[in-house]
């Protein structure tokens, strides 16, 4: 594959994007309109009136068709106009940029601690494969698969943070605390997280490095002398990466837009906590706003996924 073609191919995931993120934001807004409850009554209260409420939709907007409404939210979003939340008077914008913080640190500790434990992991189950450690492994892998979030985060807190007093038991601490402080506070949900995606790694790890340990050029690296370090982390690694690297960027996609559970067990101010609270308040441009910003990470992180085999395979060059 020439360096043209590969652009070629590379302009056609990003056309792939635009498509996706179209029929996403007409999910998301059809979503948010079907549900049950009416935003303007929830915000007014129980002694507002019929008419009180009906004022309030026309200010908002909400007592024009589904369609006006649709492409009048999608002309502000082509903007770069994600609209003003109906409860927190806020641009959702600012909003969301004060709420990503929290989650962003939370996915990239999450990962960064599934991958050390998914990968050595997934290879040793690979390379001593039918014996007690590949057994081991693919038993907490199974567990890990299983295993609720919240359960895991609940134990968590009345072990390490209850119990032994090591780790606070929810929070992000003060809004004027160091980087060091926000640290210690997402050390446990970011344990929770990284330790049950983990598993998944392991799988698509020993999987890979099965396929790659059984062709003939890694028997050819063994009959050579190389040592089985070398044969393993240069060979049979190196050609295992581009399964690998799929996995970790649909773990780190997952996480920014799965953490909703944890940080809510956790009690962190993060996106996945603005949504609940947004769905519960029916606040539609927050959650219209909200969900397709992690949308877009998500695709974003696929299309880097793409651009990185590039460079991990040869082969997708030269193929």
């Amino acid at each position: 594959m020439s360096w043209a073609s590969l652009g070629r191919t590379l302009l056609g995931r990003l056309g792939g994007m635009l498509v996706v993120l179209s029929l996403v934001s007409v999910l998301v807004f059809l979503l948010t309109r079907l549900a049950s409850g009416d935003p303007m009554a929830l915000l007014l209260g129980d002694q507002a009136s019929l008419q009180d409420i009906a004022e309030a939709r026309q200010r908002f907007g909400l007592d024009q068709s589904l369609f006006t409404q649709y492409l009048l939210w999608l002309g502000e979003v082509l903007k770069g106009n994600l609209g003003q939340s109906i409860f927190l008077q806020m641009p959702v914008s600012q909003v969301l940029l004060d709420r990503a913080e929290p989650t962003a640190w939370l996915a990239i500790f999450s990962v960064a601690l599934a991958m050390l434990i998914g990968v050595p992991c997934g290879i040793a189950s690979a390379v001593w494969r039918g014996r007690w450690v590949d057994q081991c492994v693919s038993t907490l892998a199974m567990l890990g698969a299983s295993m609720p979030s919240f359960w895991m985060g609940l134990m968590v807190i009345q072990l390490l943070a209850v119990g032994a007093g090591w780790f606070p038991v929810s929070g992000y601490g003060d809004p004027n605390a160091d980087w060091l402080t926000r640290l210690h506070h997402l050390m446990l949900p970011a344990l929770v997280l990284g330790t049950l995606n983990s598993a998944l790694i392991i799988r698509f790890t020993r999987a890979s490095m099965l396929d790659i340990l059984s062709e003939d050029y890694i028997r050819t690296a063994r009959s050579k002398g190389l040592t089985e370090s070398t044969v393993v982390l240069k060979h049979a690694l190196r050609n295992a990466l581009v399964p690998i690297l799929t996995v970790l960027g649909l773990t780190l996609a997952l996480m920014v837009g799965g953490a909703v559970v944890t940080e809510t067990v956790f009690n962190l101010p993060g996106l996945g906590n603005l949504v609940v609270r947004a769905v519960l308040r029916r606040d539609y441009p927050v959650i219209q706003g909200a969900l397709l910003v992690i949308a877009g990470v998500y695709v974003v992180i696929n299309f880097t996924i793409d651009v990185l085999y590039v460079f991990v395979d040869p082969r997708v060059r030269h193929g």
